[in-house]
């Protein structure tokens, strides 16, 4: 009798630990979304404008345009919901713009010295599902940052920074076209 107690009772905890609580690591994507074609970001970015007092730590680096496309196209190989493809076969379109890469002064020393920055990627982005010919979401201000210490030991450099702005805006993209729907 205890034997089968014993029995039924493990029977009972295990059939609940395995029903779960409706958590999945899939994404939402509606079944008939595949494949993402990301085009090339633009980069509209004004290179010729002049520093000002709010612009005064303006920065520019050559084809970053480029190494956001990349770190977006890696950040989707990395989650696996979506396979890369061409435009002519994907079902979704990711298109973007370089609108602004600005550093920002965040924390001063008493010599009013920037001790720390905030490393900002603005774009504007589109996501067409091509098959429904409609826009699925769109953002015209997209943003992706990383604060960074220039001195001590969090120190880090400009460009590591850039590539952790880049890193953070990749993947809200990514969590955007896969989560929100």
């Amino acid at each position: 009798m205890k034997n089968r107690l014993f029995f039924l009772s493990a029977l009972f905890f295990l059939s609940i630990s395995l029903s779960g609580c409706g958590y999945t690591t899939h994404s939402l994507l509606p079944a008939h979304i595949k494949k993402i074609h990301i085009a090339n970001f633009k980069n509209s970015i004004n290179i010729t404008q002049e520093s000002t007092d709010r612009n005064i730590y303006k920065t520019y680096r050559a084809r970053l345009e480029l190494d956001i496309t990349k770190a977006i196209i890696d950040k989707f190989i990395m989650d696996g919901n979506l396979k890369i493809s061409s435009a002519e076969d994907a079902d979704l379109v990711l298109t973007g713009e370089l609108l602004d890469f600005d550093r920002e002064p965040l924390r001063y020393d008493e010599a009013d010295n920037v001790q720390q920055y905030r490393m900002v990627l603005l774009v504007s982005v589109t996501l067409k599902d091509v098959a429904q010919n409609k826009i699925m979401w769109q953002f015209g201000s997209f943003a992706g940052s990383h604060d960074y210490y220039t001195f001590g030991s969090q120190s880090q450099s400009d460009d590591s920074a850039v590539n952790d702005a880049m890193d953070d805006l990749a993947r809200r993209i990514v969590e955007q076209t896969i989560e929100i729907w």
